[in-house]
């Protein structure tokens, strides 16, 4: 087979060059010192034609690999102890020092992007290498996101860091034009910092996942693995069910709503992470994967920006049958008034008023019957 030869035979050199540039990479980033971790010979792994990830994890043996992956497991917790910890601290501050209205709609809601963000980040580094690095099953990140999504729910105080949720509350009449921008404004920013801290972290190379993170990051891959018509579907059936959700809960006990909306985040992100890797959040998918090569700017915002902006809208006007904002009228159900309003007594004619009357003359006149006959009634000069 000629053919399968040659294939193989390109794959194999397509490996060896990528392990060539790995390596060359790598100790260009330590200055040219042996690095503190050695990755396998990726060049005369590649010769055999098989992916070098795949042949990477099969040649780790049991022991060592699992002390890798226990090692890069608690850096990656460590990194979300840190990050709950560095957005509380500045939020006590904000709250301290900034008048309410600007730590309301500015510096909780920054706060609260920059903790979603940095976190999302991280998990990605996990769900992505962890996997055939070492050897990460879905059942541990499932949990891990349910965890994340759980603190994210406890801490936030009452910050959305999504945008279609302030736009959720100016449709509904909740919040004015300039807070809803400001808000947007404090999520695109906490966004911003949130990359940038994050690989200021894997920088540091505090494990091997994170060595080869930082490495990839160079060259990052997009996150939209599936058609725009079908991605922007994806991403617009996941809001409209995560906003409907929302709506139904709000005014229940955050005991109760916290783990019911990480339960259905955490539902739907295992049904639509291999598609759009199941953002859900305009900002956030725009900071993680707008810069990354496959798909243009326009194919990105149809996919994360339009799709759950429709999601939104579709269930506000499912839940409330209107959008507050723009219409007064209920445009799918009908009005019903809460409370019944009695029937009013029907008004009595002057045919009805004069009955009783008659009826009480002729009570008078039965009374006057005197030995059996029947006096004249009298009149008004009877008495005379």
């Amino acid at each position: 087979m000629p053919s399968d030869r040659g294939g193989a035979t390109q794959s194999g050199s397509w490996a060896a060059g990528v392990g060539l540039a790995v390596r060359a990479q790598v100790w260009r980033s330590h200055g040219g010192r042996r690095p503190r971790w050695t990755l396998p010979q990726l060049a005369a792994l590649g010769a055999a034609g098989q992916p070098p990830t795949r042949q990477l994890s099969s040649r780790l043996s049991p022991a060592p690999r699992n002390l890798w992956a226990m090692a890069g497991l608690n850096v990656s917790l460590s990194f979300f102890f840190a990050t709950f910890a560095l957005c509380q601290a500045a939020r006590r501050a904000s709250k301290a020092l900034l008048p309410r209205g600007a730590y309301d709609h500015f510096a909780r809601e920054a706060a609260g992007a920059a903790q979603l963000g940095a976190c999302c980040l991280e998990m990605r580094v996990l769900v992505e290498i962890g996997p055939w690095a070492g050897g990460f099953g879905p059942d541990l990140l499932l949990t891990l996101l349910f965890l994340l999504l759980l603190g994210h729910g406890a801490t936030l105080d009452g910050a959305s860091a999504n945008p279609t949720v302030s736009l959720q509350e100016f449709l509904l009449a909740e919040a004015s034009l300039p807070s809803t921008l400001l808000k947007l404004a404090a999520q695109a920013l906490g966004m911003q910092a949130a990359g940038a801290l994050t690989r200021l972290f894997w920088a540091w190379e505090l494990s091997d996942m994170h060595v080869l993170q930082n490495l990839m990051d160079l060259h990052c891959s997009t996150a939209l693995r599936t058609a725009v018509p079908h991605g922007a579907l994806v991403e617009g059936s996941g809001a409209f069910f995560f906003h409907l959700t929302f709506l139904h809960l709000r005014n229940t006990l955050p005991v109760c709503r916290v783990p019911a909306v990480a339960l259905l985040v955490t539902v739907m992100a295992c049904a639509a992470g291999p598609l759009t890797s199941a953002f859900f959040n305009p900002t956030l998918a725009a900071s993680v994967t707008f810069h990354c090569s496959g798909h243009t700017l326009v194919q990105y915002a149809q996919v994360y920006w339009l799709g759950p902006l429709t999601g939104m809208v579709l269930a506000v006007l499912l839940h409330h049958g209107r959008l507050p904002r723009l219409f007064q009228r209920n445009l799918f159900y009908s009005q019903k008034n809460k409370y019944r309003i009695p029937r009013a007594k029907p008004a009595q004619g002057p045919g009805d008023t004069e009955r009783p009357a008659e009826g009480c003359r002729g009570q008078g006149l039965g009374r006057r019957r005197v030995g059996g006959s029947r006096q004249a009634p009298a009149g008004p000069g009877g008495s005379l």
